[in-house]
């Protein structure tokens, strides 16, 4: 017996994995800071600290289907962000497209023979894996607005950290592979959603994390006199005292502007 199937199919539902296509984040917009007047600014403190995103509270910077450094990049790559020099943490070099291939992407070569076994070497492209960048380090401004008597807390640039290995593959220092302005990746990180481990309905956004400060993080620096990281006069548990002993300063600040 012979059976005959239709081949047209433009009666069928697109296929879907889930129950609707998710749209709420795809057209969701950034809603813009508050206006802040200079001469509101009446006290501010620049802090720089680190997210490890092995500690558990920072799992999410790893999800595989979309870790938090390929949102960077991919961003980059796709002309939505700028990505600045790591020389300094002031965006004052703007990243060129070839710079920014060979930061992303490892030359190699491979033996390739042919059938008289003679070989050539043939140089490709290695992608940058996202489980090499093991830290980040944050850019932030603590500051007192007189205008609404609040103490606020704006984060300005975010630069993924890589390890620097010897011949021998021991550890010897790490450093930023790159700098991202905040406010130019604010509107990426606001149509990217976070891994949710409690509610996988959530349609809660990167940008949304990253304002509601729902990451664990130490302190390295504050802005001084000597333009010191913490590590370079404490080290041990006296470098974390002192990140926490900077952390309550901050907070001591506002407190201390009220009387009761």
């Amino acid at each position: 017996m012979l059976l005959l199937f239709s081949t047209t199919l433009s009666s069928q539902p697109a296929p879907i994995s889930d129950l609707v296509e998710s749209k709420i984040l795809k057209e969701k917009s950034v809603l813009p800071y508050p206006p802040v007047q200079e001469r509101d600014i009446m006290w501010k403190k620049y802090v720089w600290r680190i997210i490890d995103v092995r500690e558990k509270m920072n799992l999410p910077f790893v999800y595989p289907q979309a870790p938090f450094f390929e949102i960077m990049t991919n961003a980059a790559q796709n002309g939505e962000l700028d990505l600045f020099s790591p020389e300094d943490d002031h965006f004052s070099y703007n990243l060129s497209d070839n710079e920014l291939q060979e930061m992303l992407f490892d030359q190699d070569t491979v033996e390739v023979w042919d059938d008289d076994f003679n070989v050539t070497l043939v140089p490709i492209k290695n992608n940058l894996n996202y489980e090499n960048v093991k830290r980040f380090r944050v850019k932030e401004v603590w500051y007192f607005d007189s205008h609404y008597s609040v103490l606020k807390v704006r984060i300005l640039g975010i630069a993924p950290l890589i390890e620097v290995l010897d011949e021998a593959g021991n550890f010897k220092y790490e450093r930023p592979l790159f700098w991202a302005a905040y406010n130019q990746l604010r509107p990426v990180l606001a149509k990217e959603r976070v891994f949710n481990n409690q509610n996988d309905a959530a349609n809660t956004s990167w940008e949304d994390l990253m304002e509601m400060r729902y990451f664990a993080s130490t302190i390295i620096k504050a802005s001084n006199v000597h333009d010191r990281k913490i590590e370079d006069y404490l080290t041990g548990v006296d470098a974390l005292l002192e990140a926490e002993k900077i952390k309550q300063e901050i907070f001591n600040f506002e407190h201390d502007l009220w009387s009761y």
